[in-house]
């Protein structure tokens, strides 16, 4: 989730006034990224545009990290496509039924707890395959401190059915914001987590403003969902900008996309 929280009325979780999963910080000095690694990205599906190395990998679209193991996997899976601005996209998915535990770092706020018991309560509410259970510690999906140019970062699902297992939660750049909008960037990063790509995929102008950019091609193939719209999802969870103080529960579209993968 490439987000930016910008004070009052700047865009949260996609680059608003603070980038997707950005502040207004000094960029610091970034590794050179190899064209052999660009090309692994590239060939997942994802955008090569200011690609960060990161002690997991490498972080891009500005929220989603990606291992050296992943980029050294066969591209594979399912591109949902749902209008040409609303594309969800995924390599691996989570194996299920199952229940996929969370918990939360102490070193976060404790008014995350309840932000966190939010955002599992809008998945459980959809009767999927996989059931949300917020843990004390040592969850499948764990929420922890990070510090950086993002406000939240996440991966993608291994090839063993895994969700991916670590939300980095950068609280101190989403700052005072209301237990909704902290809810709304826990589950994107969730999203993340069980295989949903940016809904703005092929524009993150859409949500972000700014001149388009597109996240990257794909190679996997294109399935259509039926039932939703051939025009933009201007509430849909994945969006990859947020602005601040925003509220996104599920959509009707995001519905589908949910109860077509799981």
């Amino acid at each position: 989730m490439r987000q930016m929280l910008k004070p009052l009325a700047v865009l949260l979780i996609a680059g608003f006034a603070i980038t997707s999963c950005k502040k207004e910080v000094k960029d610091p000095v970034q590794e050179q990224i190899s064209e052999e690694t660009l090309a692994k990205i590239n060939g997942h599906g994802f955008g090569t545009s200011d690609v960060q190395k990161v002690e997991e990998g490498y972080l891009v679209e500005g929220d989603i990290i990606l291992s050296e193991e992943f980029l050294n996997t066969m591209p594979g899976g399912n591109f949902l496509r749902i209008a040409e601005t609303e594309q969800y996209r995924t390599t691996n998915l989570v194996d299920g039924p199952r229940v996929i535990t969370v918990s939360v770092s102490s070193q976060l706020p404790s008014s995350y707890i309840a932000a966190t018991d939010e955002a599992l309560a809008r998945y459980n509410a959809q009767n999927l395959t996989l059931t949300f259970q917020r843990v004390s510690s040592g969850g499948n999906i764990s929420l922890v401190k990070g510090n950086g140019q993002y406000l939240a970062s996440a991966g993608f699902p291994s090839t063993n059915g895994s969700p991916y297992g670590q939300v980095k939660v950068n609280s101190r750049a989403i700052g005072n914001q209301p237990q909704s909008t902290v809810a709304t960037i826990i589950a994107h990063e969730i999203g993340h987590c069980i295989g949903f790509r940016h809904t703005d995929y092929m524009s993150r102008q859409y949500s972000c403003g700014g001149s388009p950019v597109n996240e990257g091609a794909s190679s996997v193939g294109a399935i259509l969902i039926p039932g939703t719209p051939s025009g933009p999802d201007s509430g849909s969870w994945m969006l990859s900008c947020i602005g601040s103080g925003q509220n996104r529960p599920f959509n009707n579209n995001d519905r589908t996309a949910l109860g077509y993968l799981y």
